[in-house]
């Protein structure tokens, strides 16, 4: 299967290349899901391919927001100046921005973006039928879902699911949330997370008096989903016909894209997913979970936080192994005596003190 890396900036795409992710994708600083992210200006996409390109690596450009009236003027330039820049794919999840696209830059893939929530052969066969090549698989579907609709889909018609990273609790992401509560549209790339936030009820006739959803004085976190986790299951996924493994992250930093693309390319190639799986608990993220693969998805609803085991210290800039000399960047405080652990690409993890 295609791993498949977030590239929220230029860190994060070099870290993703040089641990091993088969393709990246990314966003300009126009019509991406993640308006938070680092992003690419337009005019950086093209060194931003070349660098991937020169690994072999494929690049992926979502435009998967939900478009207006008002975004459609900009769209032909916009998909023609990414198919100048050489980018392999566009995830678009408008079927507006997928007609433009492929009118104005044929050459370039199109991916349908999960924001579709394509769940079922048929609608797969109508995006083939407009020139769609792969389908990013609603997050609600199971393993055996996908199976079903793999087996009644185009053949050459390619599977991309969600692996691992953050989950939202609303169909694909489709919320109202945010802009209900904060005027920032999650369908327009500005979602605040408001799902992740804790409630309390307060009763009509008693302004001022909170009461907990559940038994906790703080209240709950009743949308709060898990973070999902597959490492152990990959050869599940691909029983089920999937093609691409996608990592979620665009608004993580390259510490985290290097940690869960080598743990992940390990796997893939053949280590086993106990070896690698620390690595996943040492970076940042909520209680892990298998969103809808094997049943219902699981909330965390006890609390917001995140669990990491590890801190990212430092860079390696250069290594002389004559002199046993490292020249690193340094990214957080560590003293002497202290044991690192050392991530590097395609060998075993190890530590030095």
């Amino acid at each position: 299967m295609e791993l498949l890396a977030p590239a929220g900036g230029i860190e994060q795409l070099r870290a993703a290349v040089r641990f091993g992710a088969d393709a990246v994708y990314l966003a300009s600083d126009r019509f991406g899901m993640r308006a938070r992210a680092a992003n690419f200006a337009l005019e950086d996409i093209p060194a931003a391919v070349e660098i991937a390109h020169a690994a072999g690596v494929k690049v992926h450009v979502t435009a998967n927001i939900l478009m207006e009236q008002g975004d459609l003027a900009a769209l032909p330039d916009y998909f023609r100046a990414l198919d100048a820049a050489g980018v392999d794919a566009f995830i678009i999840g408008d079927l507006g921005a997928a007609a433009i696209a492929r009118r104005v830059a044929p050459r370039v893939a199109l991916h349908v973006s999960t924001q579709a929530s394509v769940a079922n052969s048929e609608a797969a066969r109508v995006w083939y039928s407009l020139g769609a090549s792969r389908v990013v698989c609603a997050r609600e579907m199971s393993l055996d879902d996908i199976a079903r609709m793999r087996e009644d889909m185009p053949a050459d018609m390619e599977i991309e699911a969600f692996a691992h990273g953050a989950m939202c609790m609303a169909v694909s992401g489709r919320c109202l949330i945010s802009s209900y509560l904060t005027g920032r549209s999650g369908n327009r790339g500005h979602c605040t997370q408001p799902c992740r936030w804790s409630y309390t009820l307060e009763e009509e006739k008693r302004p001022g008096e909170h009461f907990p959803i559940e038994e906790d004085g703080r209240g709950t976190f009743i949308m709060n989903a898990k973070d999902m986790n597959m490492l152990a299951h990959l050869d599940a996924l691909r029983a089920a016909g999937v093609d691409s493994i996608k990592i979620e992250g665009r608004n993580k930093k390259a510490f985290y894209v290097a940690s869960v693309v080598n743990a992940y390319r390990q796997v893939l190639d053949g280590a086993p997913a106990a070896d690698f799986a620390p690595e996943l608990e040492a970076v940042s993220h909520r209680p892990y979970g298998t969103g809808f693969f094997f049943g219902e998805a699981e909330q965390a609803p006890n609390y917001d936080g995140y669990e990491q085991q590890a801190m990212h210290v430092a860079d390696v800039v250069t290594a002389d192994l004559e002199t046993r000399t490292i020249v690193a960047r340094c990214r957080n405080r560590f003293a002497e005596g202290e044991e690192l652990e050392i991530l590097s690409p395609r060998v075993p993890i190890s530590r030095v003190v």
